[in-house]
């Protein structure tokens, strides 16, 4: 009798790995059962168990229910699809990077921009593992949560330090109902649409405003002191001091200069900002204006123990420009070369032609004094940035020069070169194009800026 039974639960197990209904099984192992209980003969048994499987495969199976809906967003999860359908064109016409996102947070599709940003993004990632700033997983999750816009700043120092605005913003199931008229009970949520925005620009000149007003009230604030404090001493136990007097004087007269040219400085770069997307369009002949600047310096080179030596070619040289402003780049370069030069060599100033057709001139401005570490030649030409703080300051140094002469030349659409080794001085190249001899401006160059080298 137990090879009986033992036999009718391998029939029923057999039944269940046919993936029949339970109650078919059961019922198939019943006849079964009962067929080797009541009937003596083994093969009799046999056949009548087989025939009742055989009946247990052949019922018809029941219909499959449809499986129960969770609160939890499943239907916006197979949505997703349509919706990504939907706002497709709308995401691509975008002009920051877009990801589309399904309603738990997976990709469902991405702009151009985006892909430029992120590169081809499976869909169906979560966006967490794509963006991994904890403000983005939390801005998600509060969208979500809340069925409201969110919007969020977050940094990326990896490859390079960026600042993005994240704006997450839900999509509902009434299109065109604004979140406020549809409320927590009337719209499924069937998505989120994620829009970047690049703040880097805005941050930089944020902290570079930040900086300047730093660095201009500690450049004022630095000779308004000492003008201070020498007015109270000449007030009080050097008021009858001849001698103390004279020299107090001189270093005042000294300290004021200093913050006129300061303040001429950041009005200059004021108003070269303020003009900086119009191009001149007078020619002016930088052959005259170089030479110019070369004879008006005479002086201050003699009195460093220098000279100038200038090398022009016949003819004028006609560029489209501002004469004035020409005159500060070329007397800020070349002042610069007499007094940081510092060696007693000459200051050498080279005017010549340049470019495949002669196209261009170049203006050289080479000195032989100690040259400038490789690590500082890139920031030459940021605000207030000195190499030797104390140098510059004694020579009265604003801080201002180069970045006056950036300026001027990105007007002018030229560009500065600076090549420079220690020991072996110093070369500031100006690159600028040549006027049509008609007067007519010459095509435009590639785009403006300083080059260093």
């Amino acid at each position: 009798m137990s090879r009986y039974g033992d036999f009718a639960v391998w029939l029923a197990l057999l039944g269940r790995r046919a993936g029949r209904q339970r109650w078919v099984i059961a019922t198939a192992s019943l006849i079964a059962l009962a067929a080797f209980v009541l009937v003596p003969q083994f093969w009799l048994a046999i056949c009548l168990s087989w025939a009742a499987l055989l009946a247990a495969a052949l019922a018809p199976p029941r219909a499959a229910a449809p499986p129960r809906r969770r609160a939890t967003g499943d239907e916006p999860q197979r949505r997703a699809p349509a919706l990504s359908a939907d706002v497709k064109a709308l995401a691509s016409a975008l002009p920051d990077p877009c990801l589309v996102l399904s309603a738990d947070g997976r990709v469902a599709y991405q702009n151009r921009r985006a892909q430029d940003l992120l590169g081809p993004v499976a869909t169906g990632r979560p966006v967490s593992s794509l963006l991994r700033a904890p403000e983005i997983s939390a801005a998600v999750a509060s969208a979500i949560a809340r069925r409201r816009e969110v919007t969020v700043e977050y940094f990326e120092r990896i490859p390079v330090s960026r600042w993005f605005e994240a704006h997450l913003a839900p999509v509902f199931e009434q299109a065109g109902t604004p979140p406020e008229a549809v409320g927590s009970n009337t719209g499924a949520m069937i998505g989120l649409v994620l829009v970047l925005h690049d703040l880097t620009k805005q941050k930089q000149v944020e902290r570079m405003r930040v900086d300047f007003v730093a660095n201009a009230s500690h450049e004022l604030r630095t000779p308004l002191a000492s003008l201070a404090g020498f007015i109270e001493t000449l007030q009080g136990s050097a008021r009858d001091d001849a001698g103390a007097r004279e020299r107090f004087l001189d270093i005042m007269r000294a300290q004021a200069f200093r913050m006129s040219r300061l303040i001429d400085d950041l009005m200059s770069l004021s108003r070269i900002e303020l003009d900086a997307h119009l191009r001149p369009s007078a020619p002016v002949d930088i052959g005259d204006i170089v030479s110019h600047v070369a004879d008006s310096l005479k002086p201050l080179a003699e009195a460093e123990g220098t000279a100038i030596r200038l090398q022009r070619p016949e003819g004028p040289l006609l560029v489209s420009g501002e004469r004035d402003e020409l005159v500060q780049v070329f007397q800020n370069l070349i002042e610069n070369a007499i007094k940081y030069g510092a060696s007693g060599g000459p200051v050498d100033v080279a005017i010549g032609r340049a470019g495949p057709q002669g196209q261009r001139v170049e203006i050289a401005v080479r000195d032989h004094g100690p040259g400038i570490a490789p690590e500082h030649v890139p920031r030459l030409t940021e605000r207030f940035y000195r190499v030797d703080e104390a140098h510059s300051r004694e020579k009265g140094g604003t801080g201002l020069g180069l970045a006056i002469v950036k300026h001027i030349l990105n007007r002018h659409r030229g560009t500065l070169d600076v090549a420079s080794k220690p020991n072996e001085g110093s070369c500031f190249t100006v690159r600028l194009e040549l006027a049509n001899v008609t007067g007519e401006r010459p095509p435009e160059p590639g785009i403006p800026g300083t080059k260093e080298k």
